[in-house]
């Protein structure tokens, strides 16, 4: 029985998918998995049983990356599970930023009151509101994953001319993409030529802070800026001068901070990107189903820290072994296998950074005394399942 900490609530169709072999609840002190969306890991005290994390989402930045990394521990997210409630809400986006929507229905209940006279208040007063189309205008996406793929696509279907920057393109990405989105080489040629900019990059030190006065100078006057990926892609103090002198027209996010919060041209949006039923079930979902193919076939998918190795089982035992590439090698590994008196029928190994993991799988009886002296030579963590 496997032992499965909840940190936040995992929609139930999630918690299903796990089966009889395991027991899931928030309450569990030292588990061998744990599930989490938006709750802080940071300072979590880590049990030495523990095998995996799974994030029911996209962003990892509230789990402690390289710790997990030097323990052992695989930390899986959900790429995709909810991209297209993402991109619902970025469609939205350009929609509000464009078309003053917001504030004409704040404005609108303003009259309650007037009776017969509303009518005539809303025509004398609805020019206040008016707002372009987005049709024909130039959309820049920056980062065709999951989200930016759809994005472009259906920006394109509203008759949007889109351009698309990554210079990361996966291949599955790639035959995602429409063709009529025109991929660029340089965020330079995006900030250009874009009249709205969408930003769907995750947040690290290379992409913190992209957009700043550096950036913004590069961009058209009056352009149109959504940020649903992390607020830390942008400056807001100088988001805050761009919209103060008018080289941004619109300013819409998903992370609504302090000092942005009342800002003419700010919308700010309570982080809702991924808050569908939709999304919060397809996540649990995928989050469960990768933990158990992980517990109980040492099979790993969408790992943000460890290489991903997927096999299908043989033999009479799996040995599942992770390890730092400058302190262990596969042929150690093997070595010590067939010193085991044990037959290797299938194995793959692979890297990822520093860190390596072979799954192998042999006939014969393994056991603890393996396990034991590959954890003696050196192997982070080692299960025989």
């Amino acid at each position: 029985m496997y032992n499965v900490l909840t940190l936040n609530k995992i929609a139930k169709v999630g918690i299903d998918c796990l089966g009889d072999k395991f027991s899931c609840s928030s309450e569990v002190s030292a588990p061998d998995a744990v599930l989490v969306r938006s709750a802080s890991m940071h300072e979590y005290e880590f049990n030495d049983n523990l095998l995996a994390i799974a994030r029911a989402g996209a962003g990892v930045n509230n789990i402690p990356i390289p710790k997990c990394s030097e323990l052992g521990v695989v930390v899986f997210n959900t790429p995709g599970a909810n991209a297209n409630a993402v991109k619902e809400l970025v469609l939205s986006g350009l929609l509000i930023s464009s078309r003053k929507v917001i504030d004409g229905i704040e404005w609108a209940k303003t009259l309650k009151g007037n009776g017969a006279e509303v009518g005539k208040m809303v025509e004398k007063g609805k020019s206040a509101f008016a707002g372009p189309e987005i049709k024909g205008k130039k959309l820049g996406v920056i980062g065709l994953g999951a989200i930016g793929v759809l994005v472009a696509n259906a920006a394109l279907a509203l008759g949007m001319e889109v351009y698309g920057y990554d210079p990361f393109l996966s291949v599955n990405a790639a035959w995602a993409v429409a063709p009529s989105v025109k991929k660029v080489n340089s965020l330079d040629e995006i900030y250009a030529v874009s009249d709205y900019i969408t930003i769907h990059v995750p947040l690290n030190d290379s992409t913190k802070a992209m957009i700043c006065e550096e950036s913004l100078a590069k961009m058209k006057n009056g352009v149109r800026i959504m940020n649903f990926s992390r607020d830390g892609l942008v400056n807001s103090t100088d988001i805050i001068k761009g919209l103060d002198s008018g080289k941004i027209a619109a300013y819409v996010t998903d992370f609504a901070t302090d000092d942005i919060l009342g800002l003419d041209g700010v919308i700010a949006i309570p982080h809702l990107g991924a808050s569908t039923p939709e999304s919060e079930d397809n996540c649990a979902v995928m989050a469960a189903n990768q933990v158990k193919d992980y517990m109980i076939n040492g099979n790993i998918k969408n790992s943000v820290n460890m290489p991903c190795v997927e096999m299908p089982r043989s033999g009479d035992a799996r040995i599942c072994v992770i390890y730092k590439s400058d302190s262990l090698d596969i042929a150690d590994i093997c070595g010590k296998v067939k010193a085991a008196s044990l037959q290797i029928v299938n194995m793959e190994n692979k890297s990822r950074n520093d860190y390596s993991y072979a799954v192998i799988d042999v006939t014969g009886n393994a056991d603890d005394t393996l396990k034991a002296e590959l954890e003696a030579a050196g192997a982070i963590k080692v299960r025989i399942i």
